[in-house]
């Protein structure tokens, strides 16, 4: 379209265009990527103004539309297609890794650390590899795309709740034995983290908001994850529901600046 009408493309829409496929199951009908992707860019950009005005992530705004519209496609009993290079197979079908956890006591324990990090695990498309999304965030940083202070906001909230189930325990639900360096490798947690939340027009803007914003993103996300049976992920929940708050966590730091800064003057 932006050739046709001899336009630049525009980078807001570009990147959601590719973030959005890779959240996607690899078997989803591409006319339901098509559908939530229309949806993402109207009801989650265009109807705030457009690219730079928008509240809320559009890729994840289209993502949950197609989990809460399309269910037995977003998360059926076996939507996930895996390549595993270290046998003669090229793809097999079987649930994630971050569900069997949810639902398989000591899982994990049988599970190969490493091959998770690398990615060679049942996954969304872009999900399995924190290999690839640690690569990414090196690109981001260096770039100055995204802000290290949300992505160490997410990191600290993860690592203090999960230590702090961990030490909890619960003889019911096998979540909160799971340790934060497993949280970090399965499910979105490293995708999310790094391209989701470090959006840098729904994220926090102010430097300390930031980083409580991406505590924020980290504890809610975990909570979703462990606390909650009926769905074992919570990455795509959390980062949506900082973004609705980010804005009053930058008002709170802003205000507390000019106090300390009246106080200051004051003495």
């Amino acid at each position: 379209s932006a050739i046709i009408r001899d336009e630049e493309v525009n980078e807001g829409f570009l990147v959601t265009g590719m973030l959005l496929p890779l959240t996607l199951p690899a078997t989803i009908p591409l006319w339901m990527v098509a559908l939530g992707m229309a949806f993402g860019l109207i009801f989650g950009k265009e109807v705030f103004g457009g690219t730079g005005m928008n509240f809320l992530n559009p890729a994840l705004t289209a993502r949950v539309f197609l989990f809460f519209a399309y269910p037995a496609y977003m998360s059926g009993d076996a939507p996930w297609i895996a390549a595993d290079f270290s046998t003669a197979v090229d793809s097999y079908t079987g649930a994630t890794l971050l569900a069997q956890a949810s639902t398989i006591p000591n899982v994990l324990q049988d599970a190969n650390w490493m091959k998770a990090f690398l990615g060679f695990i049942p996954g969304s498309m872009g999900e399995t590899s924190a290999l690839c999304a640690l690569i990414g965030m090196v690109i981001l940083l260096v770039t100055r795309v995204a802000a290290w202070q949300t992505i160490l906001g997410v990191t600290i909230g993860t690592v203090v709740l999960v230590s702090f189930l961990n030490v909890v325990g619960s003889s019911t639900n096998p979540m909160f034995e799971v340790p934060f360096w497993w949280h970090m490798v399965i499910g979105s947690w490293a995708f999310a983290t790094v391209f989701m939340a470090t959006d840098p027009v729904s994220s926090a803007y102010t430097n300390v908001g930031k980083i409580w914003y991406g505590i924020g993103i980290g504890v809610l996300g975990i909570l979703v994850r462990v606390v909650n049976p009926a769905y074992p992920e919570g990455m795509m929940l959390a980062i949506l529901f900082m973004n609705m708050f980010a804005p009053l966590i930058d008002h709170y730091v802003l205000r507390g600046n000019i106090q300390r800064r009246v106080a200051r003057v004051g003495a």
